[in-house]
């Protein structure tokens, strides 16, 4: 991806921490976007929901504790964190905390169906931005990646993995709906639009 994994840790590390801030930032946003719109959380805000509503823990907080839980998991992979897999366990939920005590629950159809997509492109333009920032993957990706290690393919991997925390925050009373799977189906190809365009570059020599 336009020489990320060259990028030399000290390579403009200023600008590229704005950038993960930021991409991060919009990423609580998107997610609370479509939370708020009350037909389907992402699969994985289904299963942050559910423990949320089992615990009386704010969501946000669900999501930094799942963020780091996750990271213990990479220990036995042998994945290292980078500073944007620590940012980006702290930072999603932060945002999200307070994004859903601001961004209004509309009755509307066509409102929430509209917040729906702002939220999902919001998520793939703020993953572009954090992950192009090459600081290191999210809990999540990290995780799937460390899998691959062992011989499961990415998409098998992930594929399961989210089937099973889908189901399992919908029995525990997350939302499952149509938001969900246009999310499932719908920000994979953002964000291989976007990643590209909004990646570091590599400097040349």
């Amino acid at each position: 991806m336009h020489g990320l994994e060259d990028l030399d840790f000290r390579d403009r590390l200023g600008s590229r921490l704005v950038r993960c801030v930021f991409g991060l930032c919009l990423f609580g946003i998107g997610i609370s976007l479509q939370m708020n719109a009350n037909i389907g959380a992402p699969p994985w805000d289904v299963f942050h929901q559910g423990v949320a509503k089992q615990t009386d823990i704010s969501i946000g907080k669900i999501i930094v504790i799942t963020g780091f839980a996750l990271l213990l998991l990479w220990i036995p992979l042998k994945q290292k964190p980078g500073l944007g897999t620590i940012l980006n366990a702290l930072e999603i939920g932060t945002v999200a905390d307070i994004a859903l005590a601001i961004i209004p629950e509309p009755s509307n159809m066509f409102i929430r169906v509209a917040m729906v997509a702002v939220g999902i492109t919001t998520v793939a333009i703020g993953t572009g931005f954090y992950l192009g920032s090459a600081l290191g993957p999210g809990p999540r990706d990290g995780l799937m990646t460390g899998l691959a290690r062992l011989g499961i393919p990415i998409r098998v991997g992930r594929t399961s993995l989210e089937v099973v925390v889908l189901v399992t925050g919908w029995l525990l009373g997350g939302q499952v709906g149509f938001a969900t799977f246009a999310f499932a189906f719908g920000v994979g190809p953002l964000v291989q639009f976007f990643l590209p365009r909004l990646a570091v570059k590599k400097l040349e020599n």
